[in-house]
């Protein structure tokens, strides 16, 4: 693994030189944020060793390296998903590469189903913490600990003090947004009315097929962590809608102005930290 990550940070490096300490994970339908981002190189992910391309609609499967409000940032627009048929290493391997690269902070975003009926579609959520329900986990098999302990703590999977700070961004910009607890199931299916009931009483507020697997991984290494999701769309049997991927990216596309400052907001404050 570590030589695996050395020579995928050597390509980058030797593309652009760098040294982020934020770093970003773009969930479905939130890739147009890059559009933020100032002085950027952009690399493809099929082009940097030990990555896959990207399989699902609405993620580019691209590195950004480049700045926002003059803070140097990594940012992956687009993710793998272990419904994609990849082991677990492969799927949390950019997370891993990111902090090779030299970040300290990890920014985890997505597109979610509501599962608390206070949320609306087009709801931004902080994720205050997670269920994993994938039967999986990325630390599954010999521990590597150079990286992190055997048994890491999750009490904090969730930084309170940048959960902080994301709320306190939103409020300076009018904007309240939602908290809640995310949980993680495998896909690609959508869960059945009847999942979604069990879930609900579990204490999930969101259902999503990503994020908890890199969540995992960067508490692992010491990274600090919060995540952001976008409700996309009430979860089946709460509302009388079928659920159609292409809904979601629309529904993402329509808070990108929201989401974007926000983001932009907390990246200057994070690095101040």
């Amino acid at each position: 693994m570590y030589e695996k990550l050395a020579t995928a940070a050597k390509h980058i490096q030797n593309i652009k030189p760098c040294s982020p300490r934020i770093g970003i994970i773009l969930g479905s339908g939130l890739g147009a944020f890059v559009d933020q981002v100032e002085d950027k190189t952009v690399i493809p992910y099929d082009e940097i060793p030990y990555f896959h391309k990207t399989t699902v609609e609405g993620h580019e499967g691209r590195l950004i390296i480049g700045k926002i409000s003059g803070v140097e940032i990594a940012i992956l627009q687009g993710r793998f998903h272990c419904y994609e048929g990849l082991p677990m290493e492969d799927v949390v391997f950019p997370t891993r590469l990111l902090s090779t690269l030299g970040i300290d902070t990890l920014i985890l975003t997505n597109a979610a189903g509501g599962i608390n009926k206070n949320y609306n579609p087009g709801d931004l959520v902080i994720i205050e913490d997670h269920i994993n329900l994938m039967a999986k986990n990325p630390l599954i098999g010999p521990n590597i600990s150079e990286m992190g302990p055997r048994f890491p703590d999750m009490t904090k999977a969730y930084n309170p003090k940048l959960r902080e700070i994301i709320e306190a961004s939103a409020i300076e910009l009018n904007y309240s947004m939602q908290k809640g607890i995310y949980v993680g199931v495998l896909g690609p299916t959508y869960e059945t009315p009847a999942e979604v009931r069990m879930l609900g009483i579990l204490g999930a507020d969101l259902v999503g097929m990503s994020t908890v697997p890199e969540c995992i991984a960067a508490n692992h290494i010491g990274l600090k962590v919060c995540g952001i999701s976008c409700v996309t769309n009430m979860a089946a049997g709460i509302e009388d809608t079928e659920l159609k991927h292409e809904d979601i990216k629309d529904e993402a596309l329509k808070v990108m102005e929201k989401f974007s400052n926000i983001l932009k907001s907390v990246v200057k404050k994070f690095d101040q930290l």
